[in-house]
């Protein structure tokens, strides 16, 4: 039972801490939705997400107002595109259709965004997935609401490194085509290492194919909750601030759940997971960031700052999973560099570069996330940059991600513009000596040795 002292307790993060249910995001499997004719396949999608998806965002708005928390978007994920086009799209024309079927779909539903015009390619591409692939940057640049991502590795298979040399090409190809507005299409592009099956933040959200028909799965947020509790412990030990966290974390959690599962009754779909990632905003005060500022770094990126995001990683998951069975997802901290004002901030006074960001991916759970880069950026690095990060999820056995946006046309020092909660990014200067000659080789980067304790 909830008592008033936790129901006045909560009124005070969501009012002034900036607490919100980031997400629900609506699972939609579309392997029953398959034909070899493109036209029935389209309709086939476009009839089955409106229908499964009709009560969604109302839902969504009757618990809001209900329980007066607030719930940022409403998504839905679909089945990899990769796999459900295979027998009908033969060109990346026929998938683009596809992303404009999903678009469609979306905008009736009244979604904020579509996850799932994927590829899952940790060993080798089909055919099918490399088309997919290839029509990427035609889908982001004509489409509004459609979310991309490719899975490019794993622990138990390697890394494509076809596929990691063909996605830097693509990322430049979809930054050329939305150039015009910051090239924002590269934010809706996210490869991964290790993808869950069951994320529901976007860019990266897909409904696996181990999952069932239908499930709702919930992203909860709350750096400021965070930050505010750790401000009235200031200077106190590692033990108390450790206790600190999980408490919140906690606290937060429940939030999720409770919206997960009165989304999960009243749409009659089964509820899947809480993600309880802290998840930043551009607002002041939203920010993971601030976090480690209050546990004592002079600013983000410091000496000390990957320990200290250990700690809070870490603490956030043990909260999470006293207050959930049924966490999931990422789980962990995101730490982008656009949609974090302190992040923001600490890359603009110098104190955050791209390396430290990398070395701070090892303890968090995510990746190089919203990382604007300069617009003549080669192709060859960026593969670079993604090889680096997908080797860090092999080996560590976690989930690591690269979502890398090249601004065409801008260089260090500017600015790129991306608009709600994707907020802004300073462009900061990448490594320039060239990897083109170990990113051609092909093939892949075998599995670690530990790939074989099963």
């Amino acid at each position: 039972m909830i008592n008033i002292y936790e129901v006045n307790e909560t009124n005070q993060m969501i009012e002034k801490e900036n607490l919100d249910v980031r997400t629900i995001t609506l699972g939609i499997s579309l392997i029953d939705t398959i034909s070899d004719d493109l036209s029935r396949l389209r309709k086939n999608i476009y009839d089955k997400i409106t229908k499964k998806a009709e009560g969604l965002v109302s839902t969504g708005r009757e618990i809001e107002k209900e329980f007066g928390i607030p719930i940022v978007h409403k998504r839905i994920s679909v089945t990899p595109m990769a796999l459900i086009g295979a027998s009908a799209c033969h060109s990346p024309e026929d998938y683009l259709l596809l992303a404009k079927t999903l678009d469609e779909a979306a905008k009736q539903a009244g979604v904020n965004f579509i996850g799932g015009f994927s590829a899952l390619v940790s060993k080798g591409m089909t055919r099918a997935e490399q088309t997919l692939i290839e029509s990427i940057p035609l889908a982001l640049s004509e489409t509004d609401l459609v979310c991309s991502s490719v899975n490019l590795g794993s622990s138990q298979t390697g890394i494509d490194m076809d596929a990691v040399r063909l996605m830097g090409h693509i990322i430049k190809q979809t930054a050329e085509r939305t150039k015009e507005r910051d090239s924002l299409g590269c934010a809706k592009l996210v490869v991964f290492c290790n993808a869950p099956d069951d994320n529901p933040f976007m860019a990266g959200a897909f409904h696996g194919v181990t999952e069932g028909d239908l499930v709702i799965n919930v992203g909860v947020s709350g750096p400021g909750v965070v930050k505010t509790a750790l401000s009235e412990i200031h200077g106190a030990s590692f033990e108390v601030l450790c206790e600190t966290i999980k408490k919140t974390a906690f606290k937060v959690t429940r939030v999720g759940q409770l919206v997960a599962k009165e989304a999960s009754e009243r749409l009659g779909i089964p509820f899947g997971i809480v993600d309880l990632s802290l998840a930043p905003t551009p607002a002041i005060g939203d920010s993971v960031a601030d976090i480690l500022t209050e546990m004592g770094l002079e600013c983000a990126g410091a000496p000390g700052t990957t320990a200290a995001l250990a700690l809070l990683n870490d603490q956030v998951k043990k909260g999470g999973i006293m207050a959930s069975s049924s966490v999931g997802g990422l789980s962990g901290a995101f730490i982008p560099l656009s949609e974090d004002q302190g992040m923001i901030r600490a890359a603009q006074e110098g104190c955050l570069t791209i390396e430290k960001l990398e070395a701070m991916t090892c303890v968090c759970s995510v990746g190089l996330d919203m990382i604007a880069i300069p617009g003549d950026t080669s192709e060859y690095t960026i593969s670079g940059i993604i090889a680096d990060e997908m080797a860090i999820g092999m080996v560590n056995q976690k989930t690591t991600a690269v979502r890398i946006i090249p601004v065409i046309g801008k260089g260090v020092g500017e600015q790129a513009e991306f608009g709600g909660l994707l907020g802004y990014a300073p462009i900061v200067p990448v490594n320039g000596f060239s990897c083109e000659e170990f990113i051609r080789r092909k093939g892949r980067i075998p599995r670690p040795v530990h790939s074989f304790k099963n």
